[in-house]
């Protein structure tokens, strides 16, 4: 929605890795450095670690945009908790290689092979193992062992580990990882961006979907965004979907502080909320979550999540009959007291008369607070319905 009310040419701020966007910070710079070193060894391990979202599978795809296929055949694999046995397969599939039945020697042969099939054929081959913090410490040990396979003297496999920092820490304590620790030949921690590293990135994404200054930005808004998203990539890209998404639902030309804190406080409910519910769930008695749901109409396939929306929507009506009611009490305290509001009738006593204005002031304070809470639930339903939409294309004629 708001990339066609800004004109962009698509969307800036994609969650998923897309080297298109690729920015180079200082860290990221780094980090290609020692992946082009490692990759000049042609042997043991490269490894690179980050937090979540702080760019590592955007470097990678980066990194693929560069290689030449017809010199260096990858295989990249996510792995969950994977144990050794697991893990060979998993390779071979990454590799493209069908392996019938669960026969670890089989699968470890039919990789060696294909290996040295492809030195024979001048390739060499890399296998990129994302969320390595996963992995069982068997499966690590596999990884070792397949970087023994050697055609004469020459390594056949290289292999790039990029895992969260937990995965550092273990690599650089557990006493049974001291082999493979051995054969790391570069290793680096991505680092998040520093504040003005927040401003060039977002302006390089904006940049490159025809962002021509429209939206503005206010004075110190993107230092402010630094602040909330602790400079990491993939923060950053929520925070900015968000704000941009309520830039064009208000049609505003000037993306403002008190925006970002309603995004940042939105966001915030929307994690809480799910906190309580995963809570909720897990202090149900088993029974209960065992049980079936009660005869649940089926939604038709692609339709609205229409339980979620109808909830937010009843809160909504709540709060305006609030509203109404709050502006029901005002009428009334007018008209009891006709003199303190400047209309005909009798005037109070000084006492009764500010005792009059405070109630009012407390009623339109009440209606204001109401009124902000309705409009606030209001965008999260449209927010919400916007965002259901666009994640299909199927659903965006709609």
């Amino acid at each position: 929605m708001y990339e066609t009310f800004y004109g962009f040419s698509g969307r800036p701020f994609k969650l998923t890795p897309d080297p298109q966007f690729y920015f180079e910070s200082v860290s990221h710079k780094k980090a290609m450095s020692y992946l082009g070193y490692g990759l000049s060894q042609g042997e043991g391990f490269i490894v690179i670690t980050g937090e979540v979202g702080a760019g590592k599978s955007t470097l990678v795809a980066h990194l693929m945009e560069r290689i030449d296929p017809a010199a260096l055949t990858v295989a990249q694999i996510v792995t969950s908790a994977l144990d050794g046995a697991e893990i060979v397969h998993v390779i071979a599939q990454g590799f493209g290689l069908a392996v019938e039945g669960h026969d670890k020697a089989t699968a470890l042969g039919a990789i060696e092979r294909f290996l040295q099939d492809e030195a024979r054929a001048g390739r060499r081959c890399l296998l990129v193992v994302d969320e390595c913090q996963n992995l069982e410490l068997t499966a690590l040990e596999e990884l070792r062992m397949l970087s023994n396979f050697q055609l004469g003297s020459h390594p056949l496999l290289q292999s790039l580990l990029l895992g969260q920092p937990e995965f550092r820490a273990t690599l650089a304590q557990h006493p049974g990882l001291e082999q493979l620790r051995q054969r790391i030949i570069a290793s680096h921690h991505l680092e998040a961006l520093d504040a003005g590293e927040v401003e060039h990135y977002v302006r390089h994404r904006l940049s490159h979907v025809g962002w021509r200054g429209r939206p503005n930005f206010e004075a110190g808004l993107l230092d402010a965004l630094y602040r909330h998203t602790g400079g990491i990539p993939r923060r950053v890209n929520q925070v900015m979907n968000r704000l941009l998404l309520l830039g064009a639902i208000e049609e505003r030309e000037t993306l403002s502080h008190t925006m970002l804190g309603d995004v940042i406080a939105e966001m915030a409910a929307d994690q809480s909320r799910g906190a309580r519910a995963a809570s909720d769930l897990r202090s149900a008695p088993m029974a209960a979550r065992a049980a079936p749901a009660a005869a649940p109409v089926p939604p038709a396939q692609g339709s609205l999540p229409a339980t979620e929306v109808a909830a937010l929507l009843a809160e909504r009506d709540a709060r305006t009959a609030e509203v109404e009611a709050a502006i029901s009490e005002l009428q009334a305290a007018g008209m009891a007291h006709p003199g303190a509001s400047g209309g005909e009738g009798l005037a109070l006593p000084p006492e009764e008369a500010r005792a009059a204005e405070a109630r009012l002031a407390a009623a339109l304070d009440r209606i204001e607070a109401r009124l902000e809470e309705q409009e606030q639930s209001f965008r999260h339903v449209l927010t919400m319905l916007i965002e259901w939409l666009e994640e299909d294309p199927s659903r965006r004629a709609a």
